[in-house]
């Protein structure tokens, strides 16, 4: 397939709706959008009705564009990343996979424009995180989740107000930052480094103030982190965890039993924020963003060196620290439902602890003088018990 003919098939599918999140080719059905979490199939002409094997298998071809690295990556591993773009239109961060012996692709729409932590209507306390001169700061969610725009917005903050080197280790580039204040010397996955770990441990030799790792993959990239993260670096990443408690106990499990203490301690000393993101569909369709913040205090820290116990969670502690800018996932779920942004079965859906954000929704519903029970018609039973 034809570079323009590709083009021209990506484009009709990015203007088929207002807003396009992902592109979607499947053997079997139709050329498909992600637009407000639902996939919708897009017409063309000539009609692509039921995508045929050889065909998604041209579309990867055409999108890998010859490149060796990322077939053999695909027939070794099967599956690779990289990033397309098409002139004046968009950016896109493409995953090819196999599965049942055929070629799916799923394409994710990247923002031209880096959004603001104002624009993404993210807490105050991100301008805050910006400010952190070392240690270790993670976004975690699942794919999709917006991990990465987060985090886009943190370092388009820095950029506006610091003169420092920042380095981003990325699979592929998804933001392009342009020279401000800051200095940005951004990284490809097989383009410019073979994988994480070297990737990082090569940025330590480069005089960066900032690091920005694409992922925590694997226990030696973590290890690479925490030992940029002590040695005065700002070391931002992302894992594919639900939130704080669980991110913890992803990098401990990466270590053998005999290092968990000491990973442990050096966890308490680096880490400074966790913020944990999951979309949750709203109001008249798109979706937004709720999350989980994490900051560290001497609490925390007791926790992140001895584990959870009675009365000693991180949910506890979050949601003892609204002070200090951290927030559970269900006191940010009833501020979305306060807001008139999400529904109250929405908000239910993606609670942690139901009956805490049960509890919100009523209190917010009192204050509308809006009824928080079904129950009605209840009188005394004036004549129960009474002897005959």
């Amino acid at each position: 397939m034809r570079s323009q003919e590709l083009d021209l098939i990506l484009t009709t599918m990015l203007n088929s709706k207002p807003v396009v999140s992902d592109l979607n080719f499947t053997v079997g059905k139709p050329l498909q959008v992600e637009s407000g979490g639902v996939l919708v199939p897009v017409p063309i002409d000539p009609p692509m009705s039921s995508l045929t094997a050889y065909q998604t298998e041209q579309i990867a071809l055409s999108l890998i564009g010859g490149d060796r690295r990322l077939t053999e990556m695909l027939l070794r591993e099967g599956s690779c990343d990289l990033s397309y773009y098409i002139q004046g239109l968009a950016r896109l961060r493409v995953n090819i996979f196999s599965q049942r012996g055929s070629y799916s692709i799923v394409l994710r729409k990247l923002a031209t424009k880096i959004p603001t932590i104002d624009e993404l209507r993210l807490p105050q306390v991100f301008h805050k995180i910006a400010e952190e001169k070392n240690g270790l700061v993670l976004v975690t969610g699942a794919t999709g989740s917006g991990k990465s725009t987060s985090l886009a917005a943190l370092l388009d903050e820095i950029n506006d107000k610091k003169a420092i080197h920042i380095i981003t280790l990325e699979d592929p580039v998804e933001y392009v930052h342009s020279h401000k204040k800051s200095t940005f010397n951004q990284r490809e996955l097989g383009r410019d480094f073979d994988s994480f770990a070297n990737g990082l441990r090569a940025a330590l030799r480069q005089a960066p103030k900032i690091i920005l790792v694409g992922e925590m993959r694997d226990r030696e990239t973590v290890e690479i982190a925490l030992s940029a993260a002590e040695t005065g670096h700002l070391v931002m990443s992302t894992l594919h965890t639900i939130d704080a408690g669980q991110t913890i106990s992803r990098i401990v499990g990466m270590f053998d039993q005999e290092e968990e203490k000491q990973i442990r301690i050096r966890l308490a000393e680096t880490l400074r924020w966790i913020v944990a993101q999951r979309l949750l569909p709203k109001v008249g369709g798109d979706r937004v963003a709720a999350l989980e913040i994490m900051g560290t205090n001497l609490r925390i820290k007791e926790v992140v060196l001895n584990g959870e116990s009675e009365g000693k969670t991180y949910y506890e502690i979050i949601d003892d620290g609204e002070a200090f800018g951290m927030r559970t996932f269900d006191k940010y779920i009833v501020g979305l439902y306060k807001e008139g942004l999400i529904t109250e079965e929405t908000a239910m859906g993606f609670a942690s602890k139901k009956n805490m954000v049960g509890r919100g929704i009523d209190a917010v519903k009192s204050l509308k003088g809006e009824k928080t029970t079904d129950i009605a018609g209840l009188s005394m039973d004036r004549d129960y018990d009474r002897k005959i």
